[in-house]
């Protein structure tokens, strides 16, 4: 009989669509019957996280304290499973005001983006970008048998932090535009869409794809509640991207499914 596995998912932030991506991923581990998710919209709740197999996110500029940051580190370090998506790894200060300068991506916090092993910095508009399996990684597990495909997503410019095991990958140089200050990658080399970043006994797993937003969710500056004319659900509509959010439950889960589960005595037999 397979042990309960205790995840906690943890939804949030800005400039998003957290009910669509929050119902999306409760989904994908209600198809495991032995997964119990708790749920959380920041990285405070460190106890609860302690307690877990498995911590999954998807958040954009939540930034955990200092005491969270180290509590999260070690969590890791000790063994935990970590799958992030998308923005979790962005601290983003906005203009005061649509128009009136850049958004700022400050190292707020180098703990965090650590153990991630990567911080946010910049994207282009939005457009379709190619998808391929990094060099080297063509049979591991969470990526073989993938074949390149388009992602109609934000495609992340990031810094790099610790020894990284990439997965799948893009390459884009030049100018993103006027949104980011950190604007100008000139250089035209891999743009990590997933890796591994692994820690002590444990790993993060990070996925930059998903971003999603329907109408109302720009309630944050400098929009500030302004209507959104489109519904935008990016690498959701991909089969694809389904499949890799399902390998990657299954990566999270690997340590906890290979324990030996307790005796137990089915209720009501004699």
């Amino acid at each position: 009989m397979a042990r309960r596995i205790n995840a906690h998912l943890v939804v949030g932030g800005w400039w998003h669509d957290f009910d669509y991506a929050r119902l999306q991923l409760l989904q994908l581990l209600g198809e495991h019957h032995e997964i119990r998710t708790t749920v959380a919209s920041d990285y405070e709740d460190v106890d609860v996280i302690d307690g877990c197999d498995l911590l999954i996110s998807y958040t954009c500029n939540v930034r955990p304290t200092e005491a969270a940051q180290q509590r999260l580190r070690s969590w890791v370090e000790r063994g935990g499973r970590w799958f992030a998506l998308h923005g979790t790894n962005s601290a983003i200060d906005p203009p005061v005001a649509l128009g009136q300068g850049s958004f700022e991506t400050p190292r707020a916090f180098p703990v965090f983006a650590d153990t991630l092993g990567s911080q946010f910095l910049s994207h282009p508009a939005i457009e379709p970008y190619t998808v391929t399996v990094s060099p080297g990684a063509e049979t591991d597990p969470l990526v073989a048998g993938i074949d390149p495909f388009d992602a109609n997503d934000e495609l992340y410019l990031s810094e790099y932090h610790g020894d990284l095991e990439p997965l799948l990958e893009t390459r884009w140089s030049g100018d993103t535009g006027a949104g980011f200050a950190e604007k100008d990658w000139p250089v035209d080399e891999p743009r990590l869409v997933m890796y591994r970043r692994p820690l002590g006994d444990g790993c993060v797993l990070y996925f930059t794809l998903g971003h999603c937003r329907s109408h109302y969710d720009m309630i944050a500056p400098p929009f500030n509640g302004m209507y959104w004319p489109r519904i935008e659900r990016g690498s959701w509509e991909l089969d694809e991207f389904h499949t890799l959010l399902r390998r990657g439950i299954g990566w999270a889960c690997e340590p906890a499914r290979a324990e030996e589960p307790a005796d137990t005595a089915t209720p009501g037999a004699n």
